[in-house]
C-alpha cells in the first residue's frame, strides 16, 4: 500500500495543472479511474502506466522509479494473512516500517511495538476502543511480533527510540508482565542499530506534550520522510516537508532531554530489580 501511494502520489504531481478529466479523456478512461490511480484506491496495470508514462513525457529516470513503485504495489504484502484484522492504513504503517532504514519513535505511555513482548503486546492490544473479539485481537497480536522481524533482517533498519520514564512504571498486563518487559528492553539495548534512552520526569515540560509519533527514513534522495503520528482511530501520515520538520525538531527536542543511552540502560536495570 505505501508504494501504491507514493506512485499515485507521483502520477498526480506528473499530472501538474492539467484537469484530471482532460487526462482521461485523452486516454479513454473515466475520470474516477484516474483518481482512484492517484488516490491509491486501486493498482495500475502494466499497460495503463506506460500510457500514463508517455503521456507525461517521463525522463528513463522517472520512468525506472515509476515501474519500480508499480511493482512493488502490486505485490503480495507478507501481513497479507493479518489484513483482515486490521485497518488499511495500519498496512501503510506497516510496509513504512519495513522498507525503512531508520526509524525514530517517541513514545509516552507504553514500551514500542517493535520492543514488546507478546504478552505485553497482548495487554495493550486488548484494551483498544474499537476491538471486542478476542480472535482480533489475538491477530493483531501475531501481526505485531511478526513485526519485530524488521530488527533482524540484513541490516537491520537504525531504530532510535525516547522512551518516557512512566512507561517503565505502567503495569500493562499486570506486574509480572511489566517484569518481563523491562527485562526485554534492557536486552533490546545491548543491541547492534538500536539506541534507547529514557526521558525522565526531572526532565519536564518538552516539545512533543500529548503526542507520540514514529519518523520514517527511507535513505533516498527521492523519497521523503514519512511520518505517524498516533490517536485513538489509528493515527495520521503526514508527509509535508513542513510537517516533517517540525516532528524532527521535536524529537531532537527530546532526545537532548533524555538520558544518555548507558545512564538509560542503567535505569531499566534498577526498575526491573525493583520488580521482582
Amino acid at each position: 500500500m505505501a508504494a501504491r501511494r507514493e506512485l499515485g502520489d507521483e502520477l498526480r504531481r506528473l499530472r501538474g495543472e492539467r484537469r484530471g478529466a482532460e487526462v482521461a479523456a485523452v486516454l479513454g478512461w473515466s475520470e474516477s479511474k484516474l483518481s482512484r490511480i492517484e488516490t491509491a484506491r486501486t493498482g495500475i496495470s502494466e499497460a495503463d502506466l506506460e500510457r500514463l508514462l508517455r503521456l507525461y513525457a517521463c525522463t528513463q529516470g522517472e520512468q525506472s522509479r515509476l515501474r519500480e513503485l508499480a511493482r512493488r504495489g502490486r505485490a503480495r504484502v507478507w501481513w497479507a494473512p493479518y489484513r483482515s484484522s486490521v485497518a488499511e492504513p495500519y498496512g501503510e504503517y506497516v510496509a513504512f516500517e519495513a522498507e525503512a532504514v531508520a526509524i525514530c519513535e517517541w513514545e509516552a505511555q507504553v514500551v514500542p511495538g517493535l520492543l514488546q513482548t507478546d504478552e505485553y503486546a497482548h495487554a495493550v492490544i486488548e484494551v483498544g476502543a474499537d476491538l471486542h473479539d478476542p480472535e482480533t485481537v489475538q491477530q493483531r497480536t501475531a501481526l505485531r511480533m511478526a513485526r519485530q522481524s524488521v530488527l533482524t533482517r540484513d541490516p537491520p533498519p537504525r531504530l532510535c527510540v525516547v522512551l518516557d520514564e512512566s512507561a517503565l512504571h505502567r503495569e500493562v498486563g499486570g506486574r509480572d508482565v511489566l517484569r518481563r518487559q523491562v527485562q526485554r528492553l534492557h536486552d533490546a539495548s545491548q543491541r547492534p542499530g538500536v539506541e534507547l534512552h529514557v526521558l525522565p520526569f526531572a526532565a519536564g515540560a518538552h516539545a512533543a506534550l500529548g503526542e507520540t509519533f514514529v519518523i520514517f527514513e527511507f535513505g533516498d534522495s527521492e523519497r521523503a520522510p514519512v511520518v505517524h503520528s498516533e490517536d485513538l482511530v489509528g493515527g495520521q501520515l503526514r508527509t509535508k516537508h513542513s510537517d516533517v520538520r517540525v516532528y524532527r525538531e521535536a524529537f531532537a527536542d527530546l532526545r537532548r532531554r533524555a538520558l544518555p543511552v548507558d545512564e538509560t540502560r542503567e535505569l531499566i536495570a534498577r526498575t526491573g530489580h525493583g520488580l521482582r
